[in-house]
């Protein structure tokens, strides 16, 4: 285990845009020997992984933080200890191995690398198939990219995919200001939806500033009473939040939970109790390169851009987590690695 604050013994200066390279096969990683709080994480130095047949090796450069972070670091979810952390990334690749013909070593790029397998992401180099990836939009730096995979895909594929989002709908998206929530509203505005949003009153400017028609503040009034006909609600909240908002989908709308979206059965039963053709389910967001280039191609239009609202250096990770954790974050929380 290397001490938090020694590890750049291990480092020397590189070519590739000026970042650092091990001078050994090592590297950081962020890793847990249990579950528990932020203060389990820790910083460890551990072989640098190789790309395996079809794989690319990506120098990390920024890697985002989720709160599917936070709930594995508690839970374990299905993995045995130890558990390293993290599934976003944005860097440069670095290797790749026989079969990949998309990139080529110097190409940046970011994704979401083996989600929901074992994460790995806050790290100074993961590996994972190629087509986990997609080019780094131009117009963002790697902190910006960082920000973007897990969350905007889950976006993506909950309206796109799943709801099938067209133009002159009516979406509900809570907690509009958070992760999934800032892109949610930008990628159904896009699709040519009427976006609600639900949020604290500080944060309804950029709520509306992202494309938002109207704004809820949820603090201050029941949602449910406020907002009626609504053909799709994304909910990434849960709890009470899953009754109310059956209550304003129009009939054969839909609701899309993802605060438990392994509970399928559950909401699909929930929307069956309203007894007025609505409908419910979950999405478990996967990698997807053909949908994450659709979502450069709007971040390159302007159409969508990532809010990050705190950037923390990799031995800072158990720092990350702590203020994600207090769920006032707006946008998204980034680790920084070069």
């Amino acid at each position: 285990m290397v001490p938090i604050g020694l590890e750049s013994a291990f480092y020397t200066t590189g070519t590739l845009t000026g970042s650092l390279v091990p001078m050994t096969e090592h590297m950081r990683i962020v890793q847990q020997e249990e579950l528990g709080g932020p203060e389990v994480l820790r910083l460890i130095e551990a072989p640098r992984p190789e790309p395996e047949l079809t794989q690319i090796q990506v120098r990390v450069h920024a890697a985002g933080v989720n709160p599917t972070d936070w709930k594995q670091r508690a839970s374990g979810y299905w993995y045995s200890l130890p558990i390293a952390q993290g599934w976003d990334v944005s860097g440069v690749v670095t290797a790749a191995a026989p079969g990949v013909t998309r990139f080529a070593v110097g190409d940046e790029v970011y994704g979401m690398p083996n989600f929901p397998h074992r994460p790995g992401a806050y790290a100074d180099y993961v590996t994972a198939p190629a087509r986990h990836f997609a080019r780094k939009p131009t117009t963002l730096d790697h902190v910006g990219a960082a920000a973007v995979p897990l969350a905007a895909l889950t976006a993506w594929q909950s309206l796109v995919d799943t709801a099938g989002i067209k133009e002159g709908r009516r979406v509900l998206v809570h907690a509009a200001g958070g992760g999934v929530g800032h892109f949610a509203v930008q990628i159904a505005r896009a699709l040519g939806a009427h976006v609600i949003g639900t949020a604290s009153a500080g944060k309804h400017e950029l709520v509306r500033d992202l494309g938002a028609h109207d704004v809820v503040d949820h603090t201050a009034v029941d949602f449910a009473e406020a907002v009626s006909g609504v053909d799709v609600v994304l909910d990434t909240i849960g709890g009470d939040y899953l009754e109310r908002s059956m209550r304003v989908l129009a009939p054969g709308g839909l609701y899309i939970g993802l605060s438990n979206p392994f509970d399928v059965e559950g909401v699909a039963a929930a929307a069956t109790e309203e007894g007025r053709g609505v409908r419910g389910t979950t999405v478990v967001v996967e990698p997807d390169h053909t949908a994450l280039e659709s979502i450069t191609a709007l971040v390159e239009d302007g159409r969508l851009r990532p809010v990050v609202s705190d950037t923390f250096p990799l031995e800072e990770a158990a720092r990350a987590h702590e203020r994600g954790e207090t769920g006032r974050t707006t946008g998204k929380i980034v680790l920084t690695l070069t």
